[in-house]
């Protein structure tokens, strides 16, 4: 009898395995446009035979605003580290502990125990990288390391240089131009950033995501921009050139979190345990041209992103790095009101 039960424990907990390995169903993602790697979505389906559906959006404003709203009918979002406690704070969120996943060994050190998300109780490291310019060498021929470009436009570049629309990466990149720190809510040197702004809009063609595909095109010359597009740009059209502005610059990190109303619970813990392991990660930095935090991803990365200057922050820039977050209620309020007005 006790041989049978043995048996009969070890037969459960086989198929226990094979369900857990053969889950079936669906899982609907809400992530940024052209971000997601089709053949990581490929292989995540053939894996547990689950049907993936990816849903673009075009800023954290807008992930946050479709999630608040409810009856969405995603699973999963990937909003930035600076977004994240927000999300915790409304409930937004489904704690589904990825910081005790088995790939959760993965997790680079400087990113296990990280402020936003002490634990890992809800997230797990999707990308990241630094806000900076890219320029087409081949129309502008000065410096660019420098937030110049966007906001002491040169006559070069003047109408045909483009801003991405996301509010926080723009206020924080005209607070540098003046010389001020994130979150700095003086009220002079917001009034200045007030006038840096809508001063320099003139010069700009666009506010627009779409760099990618406008810069190669042409119909930019250059854009505040994300490194891993930057490299995306310049693969297709060697003249595009990223920029770290000398005033200063962000880092981000997007990260992979389970919606509280989700519908597909288990599928969106697979996924997050999915993309932990190094080869996974790899095939999302990949297709999307950013580094990551899984340890070990690097030795399946393709070899024009190994020592890639848009991945690589010089030695002289290091210190003059912050990593995004959100300021307090009444300074954000400010920066609302001063975007705002900059969309007039």
């Amino acid at each position: 009898m006790k041989k049978t039960g043995s048996i009969a424990l070890a037969l459960a907990a086989l198929m226990a395995s094979a369900t857990f390995a053969a889950a079936d169903g669906e899982l609907n993602i809400y992530n940024w446009g052209n971000y997601t790697s089709p053949d990581l979505i490929k292989k995540f389906e053939q894996k547990y035979n689950v049907k993936v559906t990816v849903t673009d959006y075009d800023s954290n404003d807008t992930a946050l605003a479709k999630v608040r709203a409810g009856g969405h009918g995603f699973d999963i979002a990937v909003p930035s580290q600076s977004f994240i406690p927000t999300w915790i704070a409304e409930g937004l969120l489904l704690e589904t502990n990825p910081g005790q996943m088995e790939n959760a060994k993965n997790i680079a050190p400087e990113w296990q125990n990280p402020d936003f998300d002490p634990g890992r109780k809800y997230s797990v490291p999707w990308q990241l990288g630094t806000v900076g310019v890219s320029v087409n060498t081949d129309v502008y021929k000065g410096d660019i390391n420098t937030w110049g470009i966007i906001f002491d436009t040169p006559e070069e570049l003047k109408g045909k240089v483009n801003v991405v629309p996301e509010m926080n990466d723009v206020i924080y990149a005209a607070i540098k131009w003046n010389g001020g720190k994130i979150c700095d809510n003086d009220k002079e040197l917001l009034k200045k950033v007030r006038d840096t702004l809508v001063n320099s809009k003139p010069n700009w063609i666009a506010m627009e995501y779409s760099t990618v595909e406008k810069m190669t095109a042409g119909d930019y010359a250059a854009t505040s921009d994300w490194n891993g597009s930057a490299l995306r740009q310049r693969l297709a059209k060697p003249s595009i050139k990223y920029g770290y502005p000398k005033e200063g610059i962000n880092s981000w990190s997007d990260n992979v979190v389970v919606l509280k109303d989700a519908k597909n619970v288990e599928n969106a813990k697979l996924f997050q345990n999915f993309i932990m392991d190094p080869e996974n990660a790899a095939m999302i930095s990949a297709f999307a041209r950013y580094a990551n935090g899984i340890a070990g991803s690097d030795k399946f990365m393709p070899e024009d992103m190994k020592g890639a200057p848009e991945l690589t922050v010089p030695e002289d820039m290091k210190d003059k790095v912050d990593l995004m977050k959100m300021c307090d209620p009444a300074t954000q309020e400010i920066y609302t009101k001063i975007w705002t007005e900059l969309q007039k």
